[in-house]
């Protein structure tokens, strides 16, 4: 959720200063941008952020040692601690592209992956990637496993404060109903996320977002794996309506949402509108330099919606602007996770850069909950105006499509192919993450101890899901 900040209280002084700040700020993002006589950094990078659970080796609960496991771990730039005590997130330095971009993803992710467990077997502890850890209970989401960072005891008091006090209420109904009331936002913790981060020239930043939005549903839907929480199943990617009311902040502002709209012009509209729509929620002041945007980049950090613009620099300096795209789960295995990745890219790159008319805003929406309630079944409206299951749309045309925006990027057409056959066969054989739980639950008598086991087997094999047999003994 973030940069840390060094107070965790704040007075109404605190936060006039911090929106007089901010203003000036997002004022001055315009008139950055909009110099032709300074040298843009011009060039596509990409690169993501994955989060984990710690679990006990044995038992497959929750282990709160995420500091512990910092500290071995002993890499700051590829990981760092999250929101609750057994939450890791591992980072990837950004890549140029290549021909054998994803390649070079997957060996980096798995050198990655080695040192990790490596990491947590020497604190009686693995590291799984799961969209909602399925062994995971309420009890475990009490602030006594909250992280030791300032950031996350202060968005624990400020979201409370601005909900006047009153319990967040937690309500889905999939297979199974769960209503609940929570104390305060631990529950966000339970939501594990494959954030994938794609730095685009300023003239093709408001393209990707738009092309971003547009393909998150059928996104989502081949790649659903968060369908149980707390022992319930529920939707097929449960972390959207968890995440969306975990943090909701009241006064029908939504700090975690599917957004508001395109961006019509460039992308500083988004920004336009974070500043004049969402309420200051950490007024941190930073004694730094307007141009370096800190108060802009940290109010935005407090916004969570589904597809983020984020502005960084490069090392000599230099802003820029990336989008990303936050609605995928964490896992199954990593080749999934870059397969997810490379069908991402390929889509989003394809749509930015041949298709003039979007999809209606209206349709994008109801499309991404209708894939994040039922995966790959889900109905899409799309482009044509006509509908189309999930399915028939990923197979006959957005895998097609993919695969001819990666080849323009630059990835090599085996390369590319490599990874883009995972999804189909994935969406063939209609086994997503999600879909291989519910099998393997409703085979076992409901024995989640041993699904988590055997899905933490498979993983480690890295073998694609749709690959995994539902029988507890792998073979």
């Amino acid at each position: 959720m973030g940069q840390e900040i060094i107070s965790s209280h704040f007075s109404e002084t605190d936060f006039q200063r911090f929106q007089d700040r901010l203003a000036i700020e997002t004022d001055l993002l315009k008139q950055r941008f909009s110099r032709p006589d300074v040298t843009e950094d011009d060039q596509y990078r990409v690169g993501f952020e994955l989060e984990a659970c710690l679990v006990d080796k044995n038992n497959f609960q929750p282990a709160a040692e995420n500091t512990a496991f910092i500290d071995h771990f002993n890499d700051p730039e590829l990981a760092t601690m999250e929101l609750a005590r057994f939450n890791i997130e591992f980072n990837t330095p950004p890549f140029s592209i290549t021909e054998d971009l994803f390649s070079l993803l997957h060996s980096q992710l798995k050198n990655t992956w080695v040192k990790a467990q490596t990491t947590a077997g020497q604190l009686g502890t693995r590291i799984l990637l799961c969209g909602i850890l399925p062994t995971l209970q309420n009890r475990d989401l009490g602030l006594d496993n909250i992280s030791e960072m300032k950031r996350y005891a202060a968005l624990n008091r400020q979201i409370l404060k601005s909900r006047k006090g009153k319990p967040i209420n937690l309500s889905i109904q999939g297979q199974d109903k769960l209503e609940l009331r929570h104390d305060d936002v631990m529950l966000e913790a339970a939501a594990t996320s494959f954030q994938i981060h794609f730095k685009t020239p300023w003239k093709k930043a408001k393209d990707i977002y738009n092309a971003s939005i547009m393909v998150s549903a059928p996104l989502l839907a081949a790649s659903v794996n968060s369908p149980l929480l707390f022992g319930k199943t529920l939707w097929e990617e449960t972390r959207i309506p968890l995440f969306e009311q975990a943090v909701a902040t009241g006064n029908n502002i939504q700090r975690v949402s599917f957004g508001s709209g395109y961006v019509k012009n460039d992308i500083l509209e988004y920004f336009n509108e974070n500043l004049a729509r969402y309420p200051v929620l950490l007024p941190m002041r930073f004694d730094t330099a307007a141009e370096e945007f800190s108060h802009v980049r940290l109010h935005n950090g407090t916004l969570w919606p589904w597809n983020r613009p984020l502005i960084g620099f490069n090392r000599q300096g230099t802003p820029h602007i990336r989008i990303e795209f936050r609605c995928l789960p964490a896992g199954p295995s990593l080749i999934d996770t870059v397969a997810n990745a490379a069908f991402y890219f390929g889509l989003s790159y394809h749509y930015a850069n041949n298709h003039r008319t979007l999809l209606d805003f209206n349709h994008a929406r109801n499309n991404f909950y209708q894939a994040a309630r039922n995966g790959l079944k889900a109905e899409f409206t799309w482009l044509d105006g006509k509908r189309y299951t999930a399915k028939k749309l990923l197979l006959t045309q957005l895998l097609p499509e993919a695969e001819m925006g990666l080849t323009a990027f630059g990835v090599a057409e085996g390369k590319s192919s490599e990874y883009l056959n995972i999804i189909r066969q994935r969406v063939e054989t209609e086994q997503t993450g999600s879909a291989w739980q519910r099998t393997y639950l409703k085979k076992n008598q409901h024995d989640i101890l041993e699904m988590t086991r055997t899905y933490a087997r498979y993983q480690d094999t890295d073998q694609p899901v749709h690959t995994w047999n539902t029988s507890p003994n792998i073979t």
